[in-house]
């Protein structure tokens, strides 16, 4: 599924994802630990970087991480927001076309980033950059629908979203990862993670969100007094909770995989 805007839809977002996305539970990086060998030698090139919460897992670990981010303004918000880090490298680059050297890449990453990438161009680049035995991970957090505040919220954005049911759609799914590595090999983990958010939290939530309506549009008005509504009949001292399940896919290309072509799960 293409979208041809996938590289500029965040650009007006940037505050609110830095401050109401979730990030990446420390949990998913113990199972790469115990799952792919992942240690603090290994270099990561996290692409679709963005404001850098996936990356900042894999710094916090000790790793050196390249960011490839091909949008401005997400990828100087991922530079001050991880500034700290000696061992973060910023790079202004796509999935398709990562700048990196051939086989100097441990594990390529991808946090809440995959959906938009072209699956068979950078299944090549990917090919290219990893080491012979590297890996590819891919996560995603997908909210839970176990409860009547879970229920509602979905039911928000597909009324007033602009295109939510199409990026929806897209979301990585096992069978398209397995697609994905055709010749090799993927796992999949859940790993629970959740945030709890007060009323400015929610709105900053669902304004981060590249399908939500912006402040001056049609929906936005009628979009934000039903969130309101939303949010009264469910929070419980002043906040509701959002839970998680963290997707973690994890595996390996096969050795040729720069030959192998992949079209994306519409075919288009």
């Amino acid at each position: 599924m293409a979208f041809t805007d996938s590289k500029q839809r965040f650009s007006s977002r940037v505050a609110d994802y830095v401050r109401y996305r979730p990030g990446y539970p420390h949990e998913a990086l113990t199972l790469l630990k115990n799952e792919c060998r992942l240690s603090s030698g290994h270099v990561i090139a996290d692409i679709g970087s963005g404001t850098g919460f996936l990356s900042e897992l894999f710094l916090t670990n000790g790793n050196r991480v390249y960011g490839i981010e091909p949008n401005k303004e997400m990828r100087a918000a991922g530079e001050e927001y991880l500034a700290a880090y000696d061992s973060f490298g910023s790079i202004d680059a796509s999935a398709e076309a990562t700048t990196l050297e051939d086989a100097t890449i441990d594990f390529v990453t991808a946090g809440q980033a995959f959906h938009w990438f072209d699956a068979a161009a950078a299944r090549r680049e990917f090919g290219r950059i990893l080491k012979p035995e590297g890996w590819v991970v891919v996560m995603w957090n997908d909210r839970e629908m176990n409860s009547a505040f879970a229920t509602a919220y979905e039911g928000l954005l597909v009324k007033f979203g602009t295109d939510y049911q199409r990026v929806r759609a897209s979301y990585p799914e096992l069978d398209a990862m397995r697609e994905f590595f055709a010749g090799g090999s993927v796992e999949e983990r859940n790993v629970p993670n959740a945030q709890v958010l007060n009323w400015d939290g929610l709105v900053g939530r669902l304004r981060s969100s590249s399908y939500a309506p912006l402040e001056g549009q049609p929906n936005y008005a009628p979009m934000m007094a039903a969130l309101d509504e939303l949010f009264r009949a469910n929070q419980v001292d002043g906040r509701v909770k959002m839970e998680y399940a963290t997707h973690v896919y994890y595996g390996r290309l096969p050795k040729q995989n720069q030959c192998v072509e992949v079209k994306d799960r519409n075919g288009e």
